[in-house]
């Protein structure tokens, strides 16, 4: 009855006129945003986090989750028209999407891909809805050591599941928590790594080293690459899946969402891990695993579905825990700061107009996606032509412009700059920025929950081993450290073996 009293007083606040604008404007950018290769979630949230400074803390969250949920929508339809990802969780949507459409079945492929995110989108938003109440009870037995348990485990597997070298993964946390370490000392209230400049005194911002690493970055990147896109000219006669093509879809629609979801819950997954996981899953399970890669519309329905119910998962952590679990929950989480809201337990007690209310627009942006992305693709399509020498130069207008705002202040635009090229020169030698902007934003907290539990065990280790959850945590984080390590070990070995037998 408490749910359902809750689920009707979030729709009182998703159905305010403001609320429903923005979370209209964000769909409508995060699907626009998907179209377009080579931009993402991240660097769009980036550059629209300062607009969020002058309206409520509802719209903004609401906007900048629908930017995030609907850029998975509309990253399927340059996947499967153009054979070129318009979002990275849509990579494996190439594979099976685009032979779809070259076998003139591009309609279907398009529309599976819409329906099964709904679908996905709609069921993670009911998970996350009914796990979110149960695990904020439990955040409020947390103290200062079973936080920094849940966030070094975090940080743990953010270098497990990353996609390249886990070396290069630790490094760029490593540097990640130097960065959060500039300014004034939480506990003693001294300045440190400021090199006797004011301006870092308070620390550097996250905003203008988000559109550093994700913006400018990836404009540098693209403008490097001369390749033209190539739209399929095939005419596409209707968006609706045959009762064949749902019989075959249904089973991993289901599969991706309930993987999805889980891996969105999960501190370290993202929506990238849970689509490669779902296709490969699809293929393993198959009678007819050779179909795939050559137009098994299983391959388009699971890996769509499963990077959807992850962008709910995501949630759950960050709204329950105070903890981001990926890059884009890491923006949110500095959205949350920056106007002056704190999440964790405390968050449905204290703001469960934002907790509800986002929950809603979930609901009432995964429709308007539905209404939009259908109708709309010959329009997504068309934008696909617009000039890189045009759209570039705007982006960087937005990203100077936004980092400006933060505090006015022109120290920020030179941050970004410098972030800007430090993450084109990252992409270019195989280190992905990922990794350091959640160790900048779970560094500070890492930090003061490590000195706060000594503190009360009077310098004491013992202190994270002798509180069970806090020992379950670190021992778990301590078998996923081995296990990397260990593989890391083992790869580099078979790599000797067969180099010498070249030799």
């Amino acid at each position: 009855m408490d749910i359902l009293h809750s689920i009707f007083y979030g729709f009182s606040v998703g159905i305010e006129p403001t609320n429903l604008l923005f979370c209209f404007l964000g769909v409508l950018v995060g699907t626009l945003i998907g179209v377009l290769p080579g931009i993402g979630p991240i660097g769009t949230i980036s550059i629209l986090l300062p607009l969020t400074f002058r309206i409520s803390p509802v719209s903004a969250i609401i906007m900048l989750a629908g930017v995030y949920y609907g850029s998975m929508y509309g990253g399927s339809t340059t996947s499967i028209l153009v054979n070129i990802p318009g979002e990275a969780a849509s990579v494996v949507t190439c594979l099976d999407g685009y032979e779809m459409a070259k076998q003139g079945r591009a309609g279907p492929a398009l529309g599976i891909a819409a329906f099964g995110s709904f679908i996905a989108g709609t069921l993670g938003i009911v998970g996350l809805m009914f796990v979110a109440a149960p695990l904020a009870e439990l955040g409020l037995r947390f103290g200062p050591p079973e936080y920094f348990s849940v966030i070094l485990f975090g940080m743990t597997l953010i270098t497990y599941l990353s996609h390249g070298s886990v070396i290069n993964a630790l490094i760029m946390g490593a540097f990640g928590i130097i960065l959060s370490c500039v300014g004034i000392d939480p506990i003693h209230g001294s300045p440190r790594m400021t090199f006797n400049t004011m301006q870092l005194w308070d620390g550097v911002d996250l905003v203008p080293i988000a559109m550093g690493l994700f913006g400018v970055s990836e404009i540098l990147i693209n403008v490097e690459q001369t390749e033209n896109l190539e739209i399929l000219k095939t005419k596409i006669k209707s968006f609706f899946p045959t009762a064949a093509d749902w019989i075959k879809s249904k089973g991993a629609i289901l599969r991706g969402t309930l993987l999805g979801f889980l891996l969105g819950v999960l501190p370290g997954g993202n929506p990238i891990i849970a689509s490669f996981l779902s296709y490969g899953l699809e293929k393993r399970i198959s009678k007819e695993p050779e179909k795939f890669g050559r137009g098994a519309i299983e391959g388009v329905a699971g890996p769509e579905s499963a990077n959807n119910s992850c962008t709910s998962g995501a949630f759950v952590p960050l709204f329950t825990l105070g903890i981001p679990s990926n890059a884009a929950m890491a923006l949110m989480f500095g959205a949350l700061l920056i106007h002056g809201i704190r999440p964790g337990p405390f968050l449905l007690k204290d703001h469960p107009d934002l907790f509800w209310g986002v929950i809603s627009s979930m609901y009432i942006g995964n429709v308007m996606l539905l209404i939009l992305n259908l109708p709309l693709i010959p329009m997504w399509v068309q934008v696909l032509k617009v000039p890189r020498r045009i759209l570039y130069p705007i982006i960087i207008l937005f990203c100077i412009i936004g980092s400006y705002c933060v505090k006015n202040n022109i120290f920020d635009v030179v941050t970004m700059i410098i972030f800007g090229i430090l993450g084109y020169l990252f992409k270019k030698f195989e280190y992905e920025s990922a990794p350091l902007i959640l160790a900048f934003v779970l560094g500070p907290m890492l930090e003061l929950n490590l000195r706060q539990s000594l503190i009360l065990s009077n310098g004491s280790f013992l202190i994270f081993f002798k509180r069970p959850i806090s020992a379950v945590i670190i021992i778990i984080s301590l078998i996923f450290i081995a296990s990397s390590l260990i593989s890391l070990f083992l790869k580099r070995k078979k790599r000797n073996i067969q180099g010498e037998l070249i030799k």
